[in-house]
């Protein structure tokens, strides 16, 4: 699960070539392991609410075309299928399944009412601009039960759709981020200084051998 030096500044790092070296406990291996083998079929949400929320991760969350995409979708309906919150909500809310399961059905019945069919089958661009409207609290359907919608995408579906994304080693690696601090921590805590485990980042305007430098370089990083 390596980078393209087109979609990261960090050139041929790869946060997986830790996962057996002193960088990781076994604790931190045992998480990622879990993580990497998320069920990738549906286990909380139903087929038409399943087929809502992948579309609305491909909607939201923009993914680099030369690596495998992160399966946001299937991280989401984990959480929720395992019940794992916040530990807080916004007042306003209801809890994070409720949530769910009240958006994604509004979210289809406004696209019913816009255009006759559910969200899922919906032109990129007519799913772009329901979401606009979600995302300014434009909407106002019934089924919202009360829930304000430009809160469900502001605590629900950017919240947990990023964390998500960023929960998962593809994206780890486009970050240089190098997984759980454990148990070799931080020493170089000074800025623009970093420990000889923590990839290199290169400018996004980095010339080819200054990518390439860099590459060699993150290939080793342990």
């Amino acid at each position: 699960m390596s980078n393209d030096a087109a979609t990261t500044n960090f050139p041929g790092y790869d946060v997986l070539a830790k996962r057996d070296t002193v960088s990781w406990d076994p604790v931190t291996r045992g998480v990622v392991e879990e993580r990497l083998a998320t069920p990738l079929q549906p286990r909380f949400f139903g087929q038409t609410p399943w087929a809502a929320v992948v579309a609305l991760c491909e909607c939201v969350v923009a993914q680099p075309a030369d690596r495998p995409a992160v399966p946001v979708a299937a991280l989401l309906d984990a959480r929720l299928f395992e019940n794992q919150g916040d530990g807080w909500r916004d007042a306003r809310m209801p809890a994070l399944r409720d949530a769910w399961r009240i958006g994604l059905a509004a979210l289809d019945a406004e696209s019913r009412a816009a255009h006759e069919d559910v969200f899922a089958q919906l032109k990129p661009e007519q799913q772009t601009a329901l979401i606009g409207s979600l995302q300014r609290g434009e909407l106002h359907a019934s089924e919202w039960h009360g829930m304000p919608p430009d809160l469900f995408f502001s605590e629900r579906v950017l919240h947990d759709l990023y964390g998500a994304y960023y929960s998962h080693p593809a994206a780890w690696s486009e970050i240089g981020f190098g997984g759980p601090a454990n148990p070799r921590g931080y020493v170089r805590l000074i800025a623009d200084r970093r420990d000889p485990w923590e990839a290199i980042e290169v400018a996004p305007d980095a010339s080819a051998d200054e990518r390439a430098q860099a590459s060699e370089e993150n290939a080793r990083v342990r």
